[in-house]
């Protein structure tokens, strides 16, 4: 390194002192300015002779134009092949942006009017990258040649992009007979890369308005770039679209508008980067608490509008997500004892002798709803405690240090009970209409059986049923009664399914039982059919056709106990062969039998369906301890003998 550094500074004691720098190239918008030095040996000297810096970067007022502009209309008096032109600036030339390259207005005609466009010009629009001596130098944001340094989204430099922040969305026209134009969006002051793009036949306006007040209105009548409230804007008009960019700040608040034009809808998207103006400012240390003997002091922070320079409440603050308001500070103050005291009292740890002021919360309140979600509130105080344990409010500023606590939570957010139906009972009759029943239970959030379900939400419990095999009894005004027992039959129809117009799985008859004494097994031919409404004929389609489960084709079937053997079988011996088989316990099960009497001979009465222990293969009539392990079907009640009573 040693060497390396003489190196260098035996290369530079060749070349002389650096000159002065010279007058800028440009008086704003910034130009360059070079130094030059003079070689002091007979040989070639390393390195350059000259260097440059950027100079006068502050921005050109709005009337100064743009500087590439005013170099080709230095040519506008001086003839071109014999002829005069007005010229006009041809920027971002991919292969060589630092030539002055120019078109005639009016024409196709475009030339290089000079091979060098002067230093400080922009090698494109929209970067800061500037010609020196005919190459493009890289520019930071710094305005630093070289310096890779860029601007955020929101214009800082070097900026995080916290400072603003991204709008995005779409606007949708409504026609009414009472408008003729709408809002589509305020864009504030400040605001940058806007760009919208409408689909459809309306048409986009601009009205603004300035810090003074002063208010504007633009039509965006034709394409083309121009100045609004000192912001440049560039518009393009197609016959069924149109495209608004500006690159900002916008220096006036900007209301986009929409003039309705025609019958069909239009569509507007909009993005840009709104700046944060609202932004919280640290005050200065509040006086100390004490003033002699040791107290402390605490900062605050107060939300400040950077347009107005003048703080706000704190809301507004509150309206942007990315504003973190910062956590006061705090320090120790007033030292010096005090002059009663005998002396200099040493000032202890807060948390030992002088405990930092806290937040105190009273008991929440009774939550507002029992269930489906509440809330709850509380009062949150801040409170400062003595030496002696004396606790007394004192100013919430004294409590900022921390958080303090929320007010409100929410509470009993679970869900309310709510009614749960169970399955409707068999139809009460085998053919035409009766009556089927169901349970209705109150269950909570945790499946329990519980009260507070309201009576009007209750469900019915009994409706109305029709079984769709027609009796045969015509004369008979009330519906047959089903032959005994009912209930099994009513039940061997509803696994019945009548053919629709709706491909569906159809079974037929289940075969006897294939042994006569024991356990056997059953078959049936199931088939998926539909019902062609044209001819009311009856068709098979292949089985992939139908969805839904299929009904099963095989089941097992027990014939009673062979001669001279036990009455018990073990399932699981046959229950690879024929599926799931019935246990012995299992023949036994509670069935309607029949209805009582009916109650009244005329007027009105009521029927109970009687229930029987039956022994399902014989149908022989059973203990009811056999069937002790079957839960006994509910209750069922029908009306009967509704003629009226004679007069007495």
């Amino acid at each position: 390194s040693s060497r390396t550094a003489r190196s260098e500074e035996d290369r530079d004691s060749l070349w002389d002192a650096w000159g002065s720098w010279s007058e800028c190239s440009r008086t704003c918008g910034g130009g360059a300015s070079y130094s030059l030095r003079r070689c002091l040996s007979s040989k070639t000297c390393e390195g350059r002779n000259i260097r440059y810096r950027t100079c006068s970067n502050v921005d050109c007022p709005p009337e100064a134009g743009d500087f590439r502009a005013q170099q080709c209309s230095a040519h506008n008096d001086v003839k071109y092949q014999g002829q005069l032109y007005e010229w006009l600036p041809v920027s971002n030339d991919p292969d060589n942006p630092c030539s002055l390259k120019c078109q005639a207005r009016g024409t196709a005609l475009v030339v290089e009017l000079a091979p060098k466009v002067l230093d400080g010009t922009r090698c494109y629009t929209e970067s800061l990258d500037m010609c020196i001596s005919g190459l493009c130098q890289i520019v930071g944001c710094d305005h630093q040649l070289g310096s890779a340094v860029k601007e955020d989204n929101c214009g800082v430099c070097n900026g995080d992009g916290s400072t603003c922040r991204l709008v995005r969305g779409q606007y949708k026209s409504q026609l009414s007979a009472s408008k003729l134009d709408d809002t589509v969006v305020a864009i504030p002051y400040g605001s940058r890369q806007i760009r919208l793009v409408l689909k459809g036949p309306d048409h986009l306006y601009l009205e603004t308005k300035t810090l003074q007040g002063v208010k504007s209105e633009n039509s965006l009548s034709t394409t083309g770039s121009f100045l609004v409230e000192n912001s440049s804007i560039d518009f393009q008009k197609f016959p069924d679209k149109e495209i608004l960019r500006i690159s900002g700040p916008l220096t006036a608040d900007f209301t986009i508008k929409i003039h309705y034009a025609g019958a069909a809808d239009s569509s507007v998207q909009f993005i840009f980067y709104q700046p944060i103006i609202h932004r919280w400012r640290e005050t200065d240390f509040f006086p100390c608490s004490a003033s002699c003997g040791g107290g402390y002091q605490l900062t605050s922070a107060e939300c400040f509008d950077l347009r107005s320079n003048r703080v706000v409440a704190d809301q507004y603050c509150h309206y942007y997500p990315e504003n973190i308001k910062p956590k006061p500070k705090l320090q120790e103050c007033n030292l010096d004892p005090c002059p009663a005291s005998d002396g200099y009292k040493q000032i202890m740890p807060y948390d030992l002798y002088h405990p930092l002021p806290r937040w105190e919360s009273t008991p929440w309140t009774a939550c507002s709803s029992s269930c489906g979600g509440g809330i709850q509130s509380r009062s949150i105080s801040c409170v400062e405690e003595d030496i002696q344990g004396h606790i007394s409010p004192v100013e919430e500023w004294k409590c900022m240090y921390t958080p303090k606590m929320p007010v409100v939570q929410p509470c009993n957010i679970f869900d309310c009970p709510k009614w749960l139906a169970q399955e409707w009972s068999p139809c009460t009759v085998t053919c035409g209409q009766g009556l089927r029943y169901r349970v209705v239970l109150c269950i909570d959030h945790r499946g329990m059986h519980t009260g507070g379900c309201s009576t009007k939400t209750k469900p019915h419990i009994k409706e109305e049923c029709v079984v769709p095999t027609p009796c045969y009894k015509p004369k008979e005004k009330l519906p047959v009664e089903a032959k005994l027992p009912w209930y099994k039959q009513a039940q061997e129809l509803e696994e019945g399914t009548a053919i629709s117009e709706e491909p569906s799985f159809i079974p037929e008859a289940w075969s006897t039982c294939s042994v006569t004494c024991g356990v056997g097994s059953q078959m049936r031919l199931v088939k998926c059919q539909v019902l062609l409404s044209f001819s009311q004929s009856v068709a098979d389609l292949p089985m992939d056709e139908c969805e839904g489960p299929r009904p099963v084709s095989h089941r097992a079937c027990y014939s009673g106990p062979c001669s001279g053997e036990a009455t018990e079988y073990n399932p699981e011996e046959t229950q690879p062969l024929y599926g799931s088989l019935q246990e012995f316990d299992e023949l036994y099960d509670w069935e309607y039998e029949g209805f009582t009497e009916c109650s009244e001979s005329c007027g009105g009465g009521v029927q109970e369906a009687v229930v029987t222990c039956l022994n399902k293969q014989t149908r022989e009539i059973a203990d009811e301890t056999l069937c002790v392990s079957s839960r006994r079907p509910p209750q069922l009640l029908k009306s009967c003998s509704l003629d009226p009573c004679p007069p007495r």
